[in-house]
């Protein structure tokens, strides 16, 4: 009856999956595991691993700066990335042009932080930006 009512998206999907493996069982199946099988299949577990999947590959391209970046730090919110790693996605899926500016720095000024390379990122970015555009 619950399957019923499941239409559409990922439940339509899983609904689908669901009927066909019951078809091929006796039609039955003990209500805690059906309950504890719905929480994993749409828990909060796997919208931070398609966070994850997408910030791995997020580039910015032609997208604004400030958007990107406020995009991003939502993505590494919801993914539970750590600082490191973000740092290090931050600078491979960024503008090229806006790292190499940010790297022509003297060593005393040079981000370190999250915090400091997002606000570097921004910066810069909002500079090149504006003699773009």
């Amino acid at each position: 009856m619950i399957l019923a009512h499941l239409r559409g998206g990922v439940a339509g999907i899983y609904t689908q999956k669901k009927l066909d493996e019951l078809d091929e069982e006796l039609g039955t199946q003990d209500w805690d595991d059906f309950v504890k099988e719905l929480k994993t299949t749409f828990s909060d577990k796997s919208k931070a691993a398609d966070a994850e999947w997408k910030i791995e590959t997020f580039k910015q391209g032609k997208q604004n700066t400030a958007d990107f970046i406020i995009e991003f730090k939502g993505l590494a919110m919801k993914a539970e990335t750590d600082e490191l790693h973000a740092v290090f996605l931050l600078k491979k899926n960024i503008r090229q042009d806006i790292i190499k500016t940010i790297l022509g720095y003297p060593s005393m000024v040079m981000p370190e932080t999250l915090k400091e390379w997002k606000v570097a990122i921004t910066s810069v970015g909002q500079g090149y930006e504006s003699t773009e555009g």
